[in-house]
């Protein structure tokens, strides 16, 4: 049987590719999901130049219109969330039980703003002087672009393309190369919503092509990415330039800080959560386990027991708790950064290794290293995989200084039963986002969602804080 062909959905109609590119699961390198067309640059420029038109009317159109839509989009992802988070397990490698999750998230994202969509507030105040008032409110931007990652190809794309479309903007939308089923399954659902041809359209493809057009185009008027830093940073330069709205969301290197009176259970499995689940592909997993030497040994004991526990498999195995790296490119980076590691001097403590299973697939043991210090290249690049180190140090003051001494800045917990030192972790911890005794992966849908340094760049993405980069503010004076 012939795997299916997927096409691009440009300006209302589903049009053929320059190329279609293979999605192969990660589970098992024989299984084919489909072939995904590639866009070239003329249907890059087709798509943009729909939304460019799309734009007038579908930005002052009615709030009903737009928030039905949405709610649409979240219904069907919802009742479909079974089918959905088996075809992103298939294609991504976390397990179904967690892709499932990720579905249901994305559709209410999407319930979410289609709320927002009748929530749009202003104020009218008076001028200082007699007779005139003063009328502030939000509009729509424009075209945005949209270009997302791979680790989470339904729920990213969801809370970047729903506020966008709830305060009437246009999206160009490019999903990551080893995830296009998810991002069309999305796309198809969009398709059939009720919104005019030419306000979404979906252009997988290479970043070079299709990325490098939607960040140079004068008819972009914002981008919005999540990515790697290196990548964030191009994208920041080249909008600076063009005076282009950006929106950034790129690397972590995120700490949890473990202290003595933690409950050893409890951090202990909070780490696992943060660190493995996912098979670690989150930019806010937990990479840097820091330990005060008061707990440490029981710690790292009690660490290795468990890591030993997970079971690593097929995504859509019901007794998996890891799934596979998410391609063989990652796989590779991965495994390159156990040996820097060894060579620098860590002791790998666990894990680390390929395992063969029933399929072809990229399997990679948790791996933990110990007796490592913060400036190893393991503790100051992001890796991205399921690859954690421990760090020790002497107490709660040494360990608030190695938890912000990072160039990012996006997550960081802490694991203590004091409530000094969680009140003080929470105010003086670097980050965008601190968890005390919750794991750092796993944030709710209707908050904002964002770091600091080079983590993120402008706006904050989800819950109301969406419209500060999906909006621009107007005001207007009167004389009656």
């Amino acid at each position: 049987m012939s795997s299916p062909k997927h096409d691009l959905f440009i300006a209302g109609q589903w049009v053929s590719g320059a190329s279609y590119q293979p999605n192969v699961n990660p589970s098992n390198h024989e299984d084919v999901l489909g072939y995904y067309a590639q866009a070239d640059l003329p249907l890059v420029e087709t798509a943009v130049a729909a939304a460019h038109q799309a734009f007038d009317s579908w930005s002052v159109s009615g709030i009903q219109q737009r928030s039905d839509a949405l709610a649409f989009i979240g219904a069907e992802l919802i009742a479909r969330q079974f089918e959905l988070g088996a075809l992103l397990a298939r294609e991504e490698g976390k397990t179904r039980k967690e892709a499932i999750a990720e579905v249901v998230r994305a559709g209410q994202i999407f319930h979410f703003f289609a709320g927002e969509c009748l929530r749009m507030t202003g104020d009218i105040l008076p001028s200082v002087r007699p007779g005139v008032s003063v009328e502030v409110s939000r509009e729509a931007v424009g075209v945005v672009g949209v270009i997302t990652p791979w680790n989470f190809p339904i729920a990213i794309p969801a809370w970047k393309i729903a506020p966008a479309l709830a305060y009437g903007n246009c999206v160009v939308f490019k999903p990551a190369d080893v995830v296009p089923g998810s991002a069309w399954a999305l796309a198809e659902i969009i398709s059939r919503s009720g919104i005019p041809a030419g306000v979404f359209s979906l252009v997988m493809g290479s970043g070079r092509v299709v990325g490098e057009c939607l960040v140079n185009h004068p008819n972009i008027s914002a981008m919005t990415f999540t990515g790697s830093t290196g990548t964030g940073m191009q994208i920041a330069q080249k909008c600076a330039a063009q005076l282009k709205k950006v929106q950034l969301e790129m690397g972590g290197k995120n700490p949890q800080v473990v202290l003595d009176d933690a409950d050893l259970r409890q951090a202990v499995e909070l780490s696992v959560q943060s660190a493995f689940f996912s098979t670690g592909q989150r930019c806010t997993a937990t990479s840097r386990f820091i330990v005060t030497e008061g707990i440490h040994d029981r710690y790292v004991a009690a660490m290795k027991e468990r890591i030993a526990q997970l079971r690593v498999g097929d995504a859509l195995a019901d007794d998996t708790d890891i799934g596979p790296v998410a391609s063989r490119s990652q796989l590779e980076q991965d495994l390159s950064y156990v040996q820097i590691g060894r060579d620098e001097g860590a002791t790998l403590a666990i894990g680390g290794t390929l395992l063969e299973r029933g399929t072809p697939g990229n399997y990679l043991a948790p791996a933990l290293f110990t007796e490592t210090h913060n400036q190893m290249r393991i503790n100051r690049e992001e890796i991205f995989g399921p690859v954690a180190t421990v760090i020790r140090v002497k107490d709660y003051e040494e360990a608030l200084a190695v938890a912000n001494d990072t160039p990012f800045g996006l997550s960081a917990g802490i694991a203590t039963t004091s409530l000094k030192y969680a009140s003080h972790f929470k105010r003086h911890s670097q980050a965008g986002m601190v968890m005390v005794n919750v794991a750092t992966a796993g944030v709710d849908y209707h908050v904002p969602f964002g770091g600091r340094k080079a983590s993120s760049y402008g706006a904050r993405e989800q819950g109301q804080y969406a419209k500060e980069f999906y909006t621009i503010v107007k005001t207007a004076y009167t004389f009656s």
